[in-house]
């Protein structure tokens, strides 16, 4: 009569599990960091694994024309993003076994989202 019961105490023991790995695995991106170049190394971007900006570097001489130094401070900015992006897809599949969750898995189970 009460045999699912197991199976459900062991799902939400797996979900807990999961929790906890999820905030090592943020704090774990929290501290990686990602970079990127544009214009030929005149604009270069870190950001770090949740993909927040964390520096960036301007070649004087890219400041000549405004226009394109936005350009270019947004290309590396996206790129390096991305790469962050990539790494986090990377780490939530190693850590779901390739299973394709939700990203909003973290908040779904009770954590707090990363910013």
């Amino acid at each position: 009569m009460f045999g699912g019961l197991g199976n459900l105490t062991g799902m939400l023991k797996s979900a807990r599990e999961l929790q906890g790995n999820m905030a090592k695995m943020q704090e774990s991106l929290a501290a990686r960091r990602y970079e990127a170049e544009s214009g030929g190394g005149f604009v270069r971007a870190i950001v770090d694994g949740r993909g927040a900006l964390m520096d960036i570097k301007i070649d004087p001489r890219a400041v000549a024309d405004v226009e394109l130094l936005e350009d270019l401070v947004k290309s590396a900015v996206t790129a390096a993003a991305a790469r962050a992006q990539e790494g986090m897809a990377a780490e939530m599949s190693r850590l779901t076994g390739g299973l394709n969750l939700p990203p909003n898995l973290v908040e779904m189970l009770g954590g707090q989202a990363s910013p």
